[in-house]
C-alpha cells in the first residue's frame, strides 16, 4: 500500500485540488491511500471550498482526513460561542468571509450563524491519527511522554494537535515514523531520520503563504518518505 500524505492546506483549495491529480497520476492504478493531516481552515482564502470538497472527498475508502489544531479551535469557538478573539483572532477571520462573512474588522460584530452546520459536524468528527504498518500519521505529533498510552488516550489529544517538536527531536512513535504538519519550514519537507526511534517527517511547507505544497510519499516497506512531490500555484 502506498500513502500520499499533505499538511496544512490554510485555505488553499488550489493547491489541494492540484495534490490530488498528482497523487492519481502518480500512483498509475495502483492502489493508496490519500492522507491530509489537518488544518484545512485559516488564513488562506478558500476554506469553505477545502471543507466542502474534503467532506465529499472522504466518502471514498482510500482517503483519511484528520481534524488539526485550527479545525478544533474552529469548533470549539463556534459549538461553545467563545469569545472570537482565540479562534478569529488566529485567521479564523479568512474562514468566515469564505462563508460569505463580511469583513471582520471588529471582534464584536462577529457571527458565527454562516458556517453551515453540516459541515461543523463533520469537522468534529475527525480523527486525530492515522495508523499504518510503518507510520503514524498526524497533525502535530505524538508525545514522548506515555508512550505505550494509545494516541486516542484523551490526555494525549491537546499535544498531537499542538504540540512543537525541538529541530533536534528526531520523534518517532513506539518505533514507527511519524508524519506530521503543524510546524512550518517554508524549505521543507524536513526528515529525521532514526530506523531506532523511528523518525519523523515534518510536511508543513507554510503553503498558504509560499503557494508551495509538498505531497510525502509513504508505503509499507520503510519508515520514511520513498520521495516527495513538489505542488506549485499558477
Amino acid at each position: 500500500m502506498r500513502y500520499y500524505a499533505i499538511a496544512d492546506l490554510h485555505g488553499r483549495y488550489d493547491l489541494l485540488s492540484k495534490a490530488v491529480q498528482k497523487a492519481a497520476e502518480h500512483a498509475d492504478g495502483s492502489e493508496y491511500t490519500f492522507i491530509t493531516l489537518g488544518d484545512y481552515v485559516d488564513r488562506g482564502p478558500q476554506s469553505k471550498e477545502i471543507i466542502e470538497f474534503l467532506m465529499e472527498f472522504s466518502k471514498a475508502p482510500n482517503v483519511v482526513c484528520l481534524q488539526g489544531n485550527h479545525e478544533a479551535m474552529m469548533v470549539e469557538s463556534i459549538v461553545h460561542k467563545l469569545d472570537p478573539e482565540w479562534w478569529v483572532g488566529n485567521g479564523g477571520g479568512t474562514t468566515l468571509m469564505s462563508y460569505g462573512h463580511p469583513d471582520v474588522a471588529y471582534m464584536h460584530e462577529v457571527s458565527y450563524a454562516y458556517v453551515p452546520e453540516d459541515h461543523l459536524k463533520w469537522i468534529a468528527s475527525l480523527l486525530l491519527y492515522h495508523e499504518t504498518e510503518k507510520q503514524i500519521f498526524v497533525h502535530a505529533g505524538m508525545p514522548q511522554w506515555g508512550m505505550n498510552i494509545p494516541p486516542k488516550n484523551p490526555d494525549n489529544a491537546t499535544k498531537m494537535q499542538w504540540m512543537l517538536y525541538s529541530k533536534t527531536d528526531s520523534g518517532g512513535w513506539k518505533g514507527k515514523h511519524v508524519v506530521h504538519g503543524h510546524h512550518q519550514f517554508a524549505d521543507g519537507p524536513h526528515q529525521w531520520l532514526s530506523e531506532k526511534a523511528g523518525g519523523r517527517t515534518d510536511l508543513d511547507c507554510w503553503a498558504y503563504h509560499t503557494g508551495r505544497l509538498v505531497i510525502g510519499v509513504f508505503d509499507d516497506t520503510q519508515l520514511h518518505a520513498k520521495e516527495f512531490i513538489e505542488v506549485l500555484a499558477a
